[in-house]
């Protein structure tokens, strides 16, 4: 349900959720939910988009020490492919609020649309430059994944998946076409469909011995 909200008056024990990774063609979305306290100011807080990688690692460790509570969770490539992006974006949000060790009064999502809670829940478009909890739930979310798309670039060399983050470039796309998938590409996206395609193709003209 939409709420009417004054972001500086809501009560406490809100809960800000945000995502990273709905557009890549790779890994897992990744979700955050935070419950700031009101004792303990976080400075700084945005839209992680906007912020150097230098400041969300600063304020990444500033939220996980400060925050009443927190909750990193999220949905794998599998789930991704099973349910649709969107279906499993909303699941990984479901994980990130019931995670949390402190029940929220109120869960604001950033976005349109709202996953399916135990607790009062509004969706607040552009809500990660306009409520800190979301800001800080949307660090949390970019920092974790762009963490694990550096472990992958070691994992997965030639694909670039450190800089690109997994989103469909030019350098990722010929990589994609020249090296084939891998294992954390989501078959469910249309250029990783179409060369998981190719690669059978390729495959299927072979005899096996």
């Amino acid at each position: 349900m939409q709420m009417g909200l004054d972001f500086n008056l809501v009560e406490d024990l809100v809960a800000g959720v945000d995502e990273v990774g709905r557009g890549p063609l790779c890994g897992a979305v990744v979700t955050a939910a935070v419950i700031l306290d009101p004792q303990r100011p976080i400075l700084g807080l945005n839209d992680s988009k906007k912020l150097t990688e230098a400041k969300r690692e600063k304020l990444f460790d500033e939220i996980c020490e400060k925050a009443l509570s927190f909750c990193i969770a999220r949905a794998e490539v599998e789930e991704i492919d099973q349910l649709n992006i969107l279906h499993a974006t909303m699941l990984a949000m479901q994980r990130a609020v019931e995670g949390l060790s402190v029940t929220p009064k109120l869960a604001l999502i950033d976005g349109n649309r709202c996953p399916q809670l135990s607790v009062p829940a509004a969706p607040v478009v552009k809500g990660d430059s306009q409520v800190p909890a979301i800001a800080a739930a949307s660090i949390l979310a970019k920092v974790t994944r762009d963490r694990e798309m550096a472990a992958f670039e070691l994992i997965y060399p030639g694909y670039g998946i450190g800089g690109h983050k997994g989103y469909p470039t030019p350098v990722h796309l010929e990589a994609l076409a020249r090296l084939g998938p891998t294992p954390i590409h989501r078959r469910s996206f249309a250029p990783v469909r179409a060369a998981f395609e190719a690669r059978d193709a390729i495959n299927g003209g072979f005899a096996e011995v």
